[in-house]
């Protein structure tokens, strides 16, 4: 294989994008990474934002992740996301109204477990609206 690999980004509802690529960047626990063929092996956490994929031939193509796992192997990476959707899918008007509605949730807490789904709430949220303005400066 050589100058490709094959990625699988999969989530709980649906197989988001399974071919060849070149290099994919993801949103790993620790900071951003960069994989290109024969990476060395490596199973990480992934956080909320964008992963960056360029097939062979194609135009960059974007996805939003947010929780799961990444796994690399020489020639094959997986992601398995929590939530996976494609750039172009992202709605911005749905990402405000689930974040000022986290933001009131925060305010209006009845338990700690309320407000730390509040919280988590906020932030799948703010990471999502992050993700449209980077797309939109992409000119996405």
């Amino acid at each position: 294989m050589g100058t490709i690999f094959h990625l699988d980004i999969v989530s709980a509802e649906e197989s988001l994008y399974s071919g060849p690529v070149e290099f994919l960047v993801a949103p790993a626990q620790m900071g951003e990474v960069g994989i290109y063929p024969r990476h060395t092996p490596m199973l990480t956490r992934i956080q909320s934002g964008m992963v960056r994929i360029k097939a062979p031939l194609k135009d960059d193509e974007l996805v939003y992740v947010s929780g799961g796992m990444l796994e690399v192997q020489p020639d094959v990476v997986t992601i398995l996301a929590d939530t996976a959707v494609r750039a172009a899918d992202l709605d911005e008007a749905k990402a405000i109204e689930a974040k000022e509605a986290a933001e009131e949730a925060m305010k209006n807490r009845e338990s700690e477990i309320d407000f730390a789904r509040a919280q988590a709430e906020l932030i799948e949220a703010t990471a999502q609206l992050s993700a449209i303005q980077k797309l939109r400066k992409r000119g996405h």
